[in-house]
């Protein structure tokens, strides 16, 4: 079997919430925050929202009559490459949180195991669910001997 790699996701609103104010609040936190862009595109005949986090990766945002419900803690992972990345995102998060409250934000210590520290906080802005900012830390040689590389 080859190797697999997430490709897209798709989140679902209440009808009429994917205004124009709305994706332009959306595109201000994540594009600052996570420097992705947004475009509209349409999908079967509805005009919906996309981020972009990366070629090859998106995140598709559409209006249904049956909208996604997420009360708990349901989140996407973001891994990224340092600590020191986590730790800047989490201070643009709590910097945008200082004009905008909606942005929720929970801190969590480190997760400690004997061949892995996870350094890692939750953030969720208007989006329905969190995103869970992530590093995570190997000893010397104690690392997955395989990742993805873009040449």
């Amino acid at each position: 079997m080859g190797s697999m790699r997430f490709n897209h996701m798709e989140l679902t609103f209440p009808r009429g919430t994917l205004s124009d104010e709305f994706r332009a609040d959306i595109d201000a936190f994540y594009g600052s925050v996570f420097n992705w862009a947004a475009t509209d595109t349409d999908v079967v005949g509805q005009r919906c929202h996309i981020f972009l986090p990366d070629d090859g990766q998106f995140i598709l945002l559409a209006e249904s009559d049956k909208p996604i419900a997420s009360p708990g803690y349901d989140h996407l992972g973001l891994l990224q490459e340092t600590r020191s990345e986590v730790d800047a995102m989490l201070d643009a998060c709590k910097r945008y949180q200082e004009k905008d409250d909606r942005v929720q934000i929970r801190e969590y210590e480190d997760l400690v195991y004997p061949n892995l520290t996870v350094h890692a906080f939750y953030v969720k802005y208007l989006l329905p669910i969190f995103f869970d900012v992530q590093c995570m830390e190997h000893p010397s040689g104690a690392g997955p001997q395989k990742s993805w590389q873009y040449v």
